[in-house]
C-alpha cells in the first residue's frame, strides 16, 4: 500500500537538496548561543536572520502573536533548565492579524472562508501590543523556574524595516 500523500512532491524535492549539503548531524541540540526566542509564525519574520544567528544558535518558538503562553513557557523553561539557553527574547511584530484585528473581526474572516460559525475558538486577540509584550516578560521574569540570571528582554520587530525596537 502506497502511504504517500500527493501534493507535497515539490517540498520533499527541495528537502532533498537541503539534505545533499545538510552539515548539522550530529548536533547536540543546545541552544550555541544560549538564547531563546518568542516569536510570531508570521512568515516575514526570519527569527535567526534578525538576530544575526544560525542553526544551532538558539531555541525558537513560534505561535500568533508571539505570546508567552502555558506551552511557550514550557519550552522556555526546558531550554534554560536542559539547552543552555540564558538570555530570552519576546518578539511579537507589527501588522499582526491578531493585533490590528478584534476577535469579531476575524471571526468574520473566518465564518465567512469556512462557512461555518468559529465563534466557539477562542482567537487570543491582543488589543495593545507593547502592553502584552510587557506583560509577558514579567510573567517570565517572575516564574519561580526560571532563575533571576537568566536575560528577559521584550522587543517589537518591525515588519516593513526589518528593524527591532526594545520595548523592556
Amino acid at each position: 500500500m502506497n502511504n504517500e500523500i500527493i501534493g507535497f512532491d515539490d517540498l520533499l524535492e527541495a528537502n532533498r537538496d537541503f539534505a545533499r549539503t545538510f552539515s548539522l548531524g550530529g548536533f547536540d541540540g543546545v541552544a550555541h548561543r544560549g538564547i531563546a526566542v518568542v516569536t510570531c509564525m508570521d512568515s516575514r519574520i526570519d527569527p535567526l536572520g534578525m538576530l544575526g544567528l544560525k542553526p544551532g544558535d538558539a531555541k525558537i518558538f513560534r505561535n500568533p502573536g508571539g505570546r508567552v503562553d502555558e506551552v511557550a513557557m514550557e519550552a522556555l523553561i526546558l531550554g534554560v533548565h536542559l539547552l543552555e539557553v540564558d538570555r530570552i527574547l519576546v518578539i511579537p511584530h507589527t501588522r499582526c492579524a491578531v493585533a490590528s484585528s478584534t476577535e469579531e473581526e476575524l471571526h468574520a474572516q473566518l465564518d465567512a472562508r469556512t462557512g461555518v460559525d468559529t465563534s466557539w475558538q477562542h482567537l487570543h486577540v491582543i488589543t495593545d501590543q507593547r502592553r502584552t509584550v510587557r506583560y509577558d516578560v514579567h510573567k517570565v521574569r517572575a516564574h519561580p523556574l526560571v532563575p533571576e540570571s537568566v536575560l528577559v528582554g521584550g522587543f517589537l520587530y518591525d515588519v516593513d524595516t526589518g528593524l527591532l525596537e526594545q520595548i523592556c
